[in-house]
C-alpha cells in the first residue's frame, strides 16, 4: 500500500476539505468530462446548461462548509491550491448576476444558482456519505451526461465507479514497486525491523521510487511554508468569524499574553499547553474564516500537525527545522495507515476520524523527531488515536468552528502526552494501531448519523436550543 506525503497534506482552502475542496475538484473533474470525448455525445448537440445536487452531510451542512460557493468556484475552473480570494469573491458574484459560468477553455454554460444548485436532504446517494450529482443538458433540455463523485475526506474525491473499484480491491492506491508497501502497522514495524530503517526513511524511500528527489523536497519545503504561513496569520487576525455564530477570533489576543510572559520571564505552569492551543487555535481560525490551510489529514483537524511542529521547534533546544521533513513522513505513514483501514472523513467516521487521525499523526512525527524508535512511534500514534475513539461531529449550524477550533487545540495536547508517554516506555504495549484504527472503523460504522457532520445531534441541536 503507498499513499504518498503529498495525498495526505495538501494546500488548500477553508473550511472544510470534504466540503470545500473536495467539491471543487468535483466540479473540476466534470468541466474535463464533459471536455473530453469519452461518453456519447450526440452529433451536433453542445451541453448548454449544468446543474449540481448535493446528498447526504453535504446537503445538511453544505452551507455552512461553503460547499455552494465551492461548486460554482469549480465549475468556474478554479482549483483550491490556486484559488485568489478576491478573483473567487468577483467570479461568485458574476455568476449570480449572469446565472451562467464561463470556465477557461469552455463555452458559456447557463447555471442559475437558486435552480441549478439543489441541496438534496431526502435522497442520501448510495457510496458515502458526501455525494455529489453533475448533470449536463442541451439546450431543449435533453440530459447528455450524467456524473456522481464522492467526497472521501481530506479533499480526496472519487467518481462512483472508482469507489466502487476501492471497495472491491482496497482503499489505498495500490503500488508494488515502491521498496516498503506496508499496509498496516504491523507489517510497517516488520519491514523497520528487518531494515534497519525508521518509519521516515521506509517513507521516503517510497516517495523516491515514484518521484525525483528534487521534486520531492520542493513539496515538502512548500507544505511547511504554507504551515507556517497559515500559522502566522493566525496569530495576527482578529475580527469576528463569518458564519453568524459571532464567533470572535481568540488567538490573536492569547499569543499577545503568551508572548509578554516570555518576554517577562514569568513562570507559567501550563505554558507548553498554551503554545500548543493557540498555534492550533491559530490555524483553525484561518480555516473557519476560508483562509489557506493544509489539510493535515483534514481541514477540520487542520491545527494539530502545525501546532505540534511549532512546539517542538519552541520548547526543544534540540528542535531544528530541518527535522521537519522527519515528523511529516513519519505522521503520512500514520496516516496513511488510517485511511486505508478506516477512514480520515468526519462524515464517515465522526472526529475521531479527523482530529483522532491528526492527533495520532502528531504523535508519531513528535516521537519520531524526538528520537523514538519505531515501535516507540507506533505506540505513541496508538495512545492518540485510543483516547479520540468516540468522538462526535457535530459542528455548531453547520460551520467549522464550534466545538472544531478548540477541539484542535486538546488534539495537540493530547498529541504530544501521547508522545511523551510513549518515549517513557521501550516500545512494549498492550493494544497494537491496527487495533485501534479497526476499533475506530467500527465504531464509525455504529455512530448515528446524527453525529456524523450533519449537525443534527450533539452540540449543532443543544447549543441552539439553550
Amino acid at each position: 500500500m503507498f499513499l504518498s506525503v503529498f495525498d495526505l497534506f495538501k494546500v488548500g482552502i477553508g473550511p472544510s476539505s470534504s466540503h470545500t475542496m473536495g467539491p471543487m475538484v468535483a466540479a473540476r473533474r466534470f468541466l474535463d468530462e464533459i471536455a473530453s470525448s469519452d461518453w456519447p455525445r450526440p452529433a451536433g448537440v453542445e451541453v448548454a446548461r449544468i446543474s449540481v445536487s448535493l446528498h447526504g452531510s453535504l446537503a445538511f451542512t453544505g452551507v455552512g462548509h461553503a460547499t455552494d460557493r465551492a461548486v460554482m468556484l469549480g465549475l468556474q475552473g478554479m482549483s483550491p491550491d490556486t484559488v485568489d480570494p478576491d478573483e473567487a469573491e468577483r467570479a461568485l458574484e458574476s455568476i449570480h448576476q449572469t446565472k451562467s459560468i464561463n470556465p477557461p477553455g469552455h463555452p458559456t454554460y447557463r447555471f442559475d444558482p437558486e435552480a441549478d444548485l439543489i441541496f438534496d436532504r431526502k435522497k442520501p446517494l448510495p457510496g458515502h456519505a458526501n455525494g455529489m450529482q453533475f448533470q449536463a443538458f442541451d439546450a431543449d433540455g435533453r440530459l447528455l451526461l450524467r456524473r456522481v463523485y464522492y467526497s472521501v475526506g481530506g479533499g480526496f474525491v472519487v467518481s462512483e465507479e472508482e469507489l466502487q473499484g476501492q471497495k472491491s480491491n482496497g482503499s489505498a492506491k495500490q503500488r508494488h514497486d515502491v521498496p516498503f508497501p506496508f499496509a498496516n502497522a504491523a507489517q510497517m514495524l516488520a519491514m523497520a525491523a528487518e531494515s534497519g530503517l525508521s518509519i521516515a526513511e521506509m517513507k521516503r524511500a517510497n516517495e523516491l521510487a515514484v518521484m525525483d528527489e528534487e521534486k520531492f523536497n520542493a513539496g515538502v519545503g512548500r507544505i511547511w511554508q504554507a504551515m507556517k504561513s497559515c500559522v502566522e496569520r493566525g496569530l495576527s487576525q482578529e475580527g469576528e468569524l463569518p458564519g453568524g455564530l459571532k464567533i470572535r477570533r481568540r488567538a490573536r489576543g492569547i499569543y499577545r499574553k503568551l508572548e509578554e510572559e516570555w518576554r517577562n520571564n514569568r513562570p507559567n505552569p501550563l505554558a507548553a499547553n498554551d503554545w500548543l492551543s493557540v498555534y492550533a487555535m491559530a490555524v483553525n481560525e484561518e480555516n473557519a474564516a476560508g483562509g489557506r490551510v493544509v489539510t493535515a489529514p483534514t481541514n477540520g483537524a487542520a491545527g494539530v500537525i502545525p501546532a505540534v511542529i511549532h512546539y517542538w521547534l519552541r520548547f526543544h533546544p534540540e528542535a531544528d527545522e530541518g527535522q521537519v521533513a522527519e515528523f511529516l513522513l513519519t505522521a503520512a505513514a500514520i496516516g496513511g495507515l488510517i485511511k486505508h483501514n478506516a477512514s480520515i472523513s468526519g462524515a464517515e467516521m465522526g472526529c475521531q476520524g479527523e482530529v483522532g487521525s491528526a492527533s495520532a499523526m502528531a504523535a508519531a512525527g513528535l516521537a519520531a523527531v524526538l528520537g523514538g524508535t519505531p515501535a516507540q512511534v507506533e505506540n505513541a500514534a496508538e495512545i492518540a488515536l485510543e483516547h479520540h475513539l468516540g468522538m462526535t461531529c457535530d459542528p455548531v449550524k453547520g460551520l467549522v468552528q464550534v466545538p472544531c477550533i478548540e477541539r484542535n487545540a486538546l488534539g495537540a495536547v493530547k498529541a504530544v502526552t501521547a508522545a511523551s508517554l510513549a518515549l517513557k516506555g521501550d516500545g512494549t504495549h498492550f493494544v497494537p494501531l491496527d487495533a485501534a484504527i479497526e476499533t475506530m472503523r467500527q465504531t464509525g460504522l455504529d455512530m448515528n448519523e446524527r453525529y456524523k457532520e450533519t449537525s443534527l445531534g450533539g452540540l449543532a441541536v443543544n447549543v441552539v436550543e439553550c
